[in-house]
């Protein structure tokens, strides 16, 4: 199913079998040309994905959600992109784990959390992943390419939870 042009492979496997909660093991994949158009797409759809998994639009985890896949997004577009190719958002929903991991073409870039200048107008997009993210980090995506992804809790743990 593609949802516009700048969409171009959409693959979801299993649903919330109409009771509005998410089914462990659900996957949510997506490619995006490589643009500022295709990052905000990629945002818009992940709020979309989740709240058809049971994940309120605009609760707290959606808006974590969301904005993670903003930051990794636009890193994609910005350090990943090379003419012609997409990066791919990749959603998958474990329990009340969500991971989100987004890949690009350009493997030898990898991401580097590092101290943002004062005055400076970037490099503030992956203290932001660190912060909302109970783990984050990078793994090679064959031939040339990586992919960084990052884990949020969807609720709050529990007294007596792991």
């Amino acid at each position: 199913m593609t949802h516009s042009a700048d969409a171009v492979d959409t693959v979801s496997a299993a649903d919330t079998a109409g009771t509005g909660v998410p089914l462990a093991g659900d996957v949510f994949a997506v490619r995006f040309s490589s643009t500022h158009r295709g990052a905000r797409l990629a945002r818009l759809l992940t709020a979309e994905q989740l709240d058809a998994w049971g994940v309120p639009y605009g609760s707290g985890p959606a808006e974590a959600a969301a904005l993670v896949v903003a930051e990794l997004a636009a890193n994609a577009v910005v350090h990943g992109r090379v003419p012609g190719r997409d990066f791919e958002v990749r959603l998958t929903l474990e329990g009340d784990v969500l991971r989100i991991a987004v890949s690009d073409a350009r493997g030898e870039r990898l991401p580097v959390l590092a101290e943002a200048a004062e005055d400076g107008e970037s490099g503030r997009g992956l203290h932001l992943v660190a912060a909302l993210a109970t783990a984050w980090g990078t793994e090679p995506r064959p031939p040339s390419g990586k992919t960084v992804w990052a884990e949020l809790r969807l609720r709050a743990p529990l007294a007596g939870d792991v």
